[in-house]
């Protein structure tokens, strides 16, 4: 049986796991959604047939669709999750879970916030997720058996590929994969600079640049490529690529990536002490 999801904003993230639980399938039946304002509501509806509570007109429209859920997904911004999760307490059942996709809240933070005993889920997303394309990690807390971390996992594989790891290792996950995005598009904006500075026009530098990047990830794409494998393939020794390769290396390329990854990692976990309180 499909379990009743409800997702409790609908923004950027959430609004993109719920529309991929659509296309994958799930019933509009078995969705439920909060959004503040009935604008967002008429969209919302109008776009995926998910009528929605609005908070701005029920201060109860998070209970509720809390209440009829099997699994919740917390959707607001980082500083408003726990008010939310202490908002939807009561209305809670035993063996609902309840998942954060929003950065900063900690797996304690969360079971704090909620009844006793109350399974949780910590996620960390990237925006890929939006396509379809996003890389999902999970944290199941203490409370939480292997079914129910199963039953976020079937809604996070909806926008992509889901990998679970211990939450001492959530931080590292955002070094690598919840910021990595933004990297990939440095990339692709210093190659467009570097085509417009040897003289090609900044339409085909672009050009370039970008097809260059989505193509080289669709290489990636298959599970069993390998990103030095496929490097070595297209790189002839002493040729172009060669030569280009060397100067990346030479100039500290790969400590200068796992510098800006523990850079990362390391406001990760700040956040969630800001977030958190831990």
């Amino acid at each position: 049986m499909t379990p009743v999801l409800a997702f409790l904003g609908c923004g950027s993230m959430n609004g993109s796991i719920l529309r991929g639980v659509l296309a994958s399938g799930v019933p509009v039946e078995q969705v439920r959604a909060t959004v503040r304002s009935a604008e967002s509501a008429r969209r919302l509806e109008d776009e995926t047939g998910v009528r929605p509570y609005v908070t701005g007109d029920d201060p109860e429209a998070n209970r509720r669709a809390a209440r009829e859920a099997d699994v919740v997904l917390l959707g607001v911004k980082p500083v408003g999750i726990l008010d939310l999760a202490r908002e939807i307490a009561p209305a809670l059942r035993p063996g609902t879970v309840v998942a954060s996709v929003a950065a900063g809240i900690s797996v304690g933070a969360l079971e704090r916030a909620l009844p006793a005993g109350q399974p949780v889920v910590r996620t960390m997303p990237n925006t890929p997720s939006s396509v379809g394309r996003g890389v999902v990690s999970v944290t199941p807390g203490a409370a939480t058996g292997p079914e129910q971390t199963e039953a976020v996992r079937q809604v996070l594989e909806a926008v992509g590929t889901v990998v679970e790891v211990p939450e001492e290792q959530v931080d590292a996950v955002t070094g690598v994969s919840g910021s990595g995005p933004a990297y990939v598009f440095l990339l692709a904006e210093a190659m467009q600079q570097a085509g417009e500075r040897m003289g090609l026009p900044a339409d085909v530098a672009r050009v370039l640049a970008k097809e260059t990047v989505s193509g080289a990830g669709e290489l990636l794409r298959p599970a069993e490529a390998d990103p030095a494998a496929l490097r070595r393939a297209v790189t002839s020794p002493k040729g172009t690529t060669d030569r280009a390769i060397t100067t990346f290396q030479d100039n500290g390329f790969e400590a200068l990536v796992a510098s800006a990854a523990r850079a990362s990692a390391d406001r990760s976990a700040e956040l969630t002490r800001e977030f958190s309180g831990d």
